[in-house]
């Protein structure tokens, strides 16, 4: 029976009991917020932030023997750079510079260092949908000066960035391996490497086409600014080549060499840069994956080198892909232009000439030979 006394003691119960309901969703909501700072944080370290990176300047080592180098092997290198074409060398170990020689400040011509950084932009768009990777150039309505084949047509976005379209149309400028291509249409798409600048061209065109903004926005958007670099010049930026041999010019780029090496470094951290994923993770291991291993490059004198080709990147394959090398990635330009990862040694380099170009091969043994002083610079070696 509901007496005045036993309804005044439910009340005040149910008074309490909402008291303690609203304390308990407050202590919840309490806790809620104050863990989120800590995930967010845990995630933030994962993402790398117990990296170093540079802010607006570079981080020096001071003492080299602090991270497994001695002082005489690095003058050791000095003395070999002297005798090279070198304007501009930049060696980061962990994120610090660890040698440096020449101007780093020069903004020059990368050559075909352009395409490992237009396969970087592209990771973003791919990521997001904007850009598919197994669309086909008849799908994109992409022809040149009279027009491509129809098996050319059924190459995707995806062979031109890994170099295997079958498409030997002549490119708008020269410095590729067209003149030992096979026969026009003699190629299924995807069967056949070959390095030619018309599928890189043309992929800087699809790029642009399907992002609706010229490479050189998305390269200040997407890398200049994030990566803080000192240098960038977007007036500097020009496309060039002959329109009368194609529609698609190259989309050369000017850097500096210590911009250079903010790219490389980036790389190395599998695109992250001071906690924040700039390149999806996925987007980097794939470009520097191997799609086309060093026993099956073309022309054949490809296959006697230390390099397989992954997506407009240079990547160590085959039985020299050991110790230092095992993992490691370059991007190749004419004249000597360079942006190489060694995973191994945790270490990123930029490396740069300003002279007519010479044979590939004495400029990638001049190369090595600077890699192979650094080596043997190293303290704290294993024997590996």
């Amino acid at each position: 029976m509901d007496t005045p006394k036993s309804q005044h003691i439910l009340s005040r119960i149910h008074a309490t009991t909402r008291r303690s309901t609203a304390l308990f969703a407050a202590f919840l909501l309490l806790l809620l917020c104050t863990g989120a700072p800590q995930a967010v944080q845990e995630k933030t370290e994962a993402a790398g932030t117990d990296f170093v990176y540079p802010g607006d300047i570079w981080q020096r080592i001071e003492d080299p023997a602090s991270v497994g180098y001695s002082q005489a092997g690095l003058d050791q290198v000095t003395e070999y750079v002297k005798t090279l074409d070198t304007t501009g060398l930049l060696v980061v170990v962990g994120g610090r510079v660890l040698y440096e020689y020449g101007d780093l400040k020069q903004l020059s011509y990368l050559a075909s260092v352009r395409k490992s950084i237009l396969s970087i932009l592209y990771g973003k768009y791919v990521a997001d949908g904007t850009i598919r990777l197994n669309t086909t150039l008849e799908q994109l309505g992409i022809t040149d000066i009279d027009g491509l084949l129809p098996v050319e047509k059924k190459a995707t976005i995806d062979h031109l960035i890994t170099a295997r379209s079958g498409i030997y149309h002549a490119a708008s400028n020269g410095g590729d391996s067209t003149a030992s291509a096979p026969p026009r249409g003699s190629q299924e798409p995807g069967r056949y490497f070959l390095y030619n600048n018309w599928d890189f061209n043309c992929a800087g065109y699809i790029f642009e086409k399907l992002t609706h903004q010229t490479i050189y926005d998305a390269l200040e958007r997407d890398l200049a600014v994030p990566l803080s670099m000192q240098d960038f010049d977007r007036l500097a930026q020009r496309k060039s080549g002959n329109l009368t041999r194609s529609h698609y010019p190259a989309y050369h780029i000017w850097l500096s060499t210590r911009d250079m090496a903010r790219i490389g470094y980036l790389m190395l951290r599998r695109g992250q840069w001071h906690g924040r994923q700039v390149v999806p993770e996925y987007w980097i291991k794939k470009i520097i994956r191997v799609k086309t291993r060093v026993e099956n490059m073309n022309p054949e004198p490809y296959r006697k080198g230390d390099f397989g080709y992954g997506c407009m990147w240079w990547v160590w394959d085959g039985p020299n892909a050991i110790g230092p090398y095992e993992g490691g990635y370059t991007a190749s330009g004419a004249y000597g232009q360079f942006i190489t990862v060694l995973p191994a040694l945790d270490m990123a380099l930029a490396h740069k000439t300003a002279v007519p170009p010479r044979n590939r091969q004495t400029l990638m043994r001049q190369f090595r030979g600077i890699i192979e002083r650094l080596i043997a610079a190293r303290t704290d070696t294993d024997g590996s």
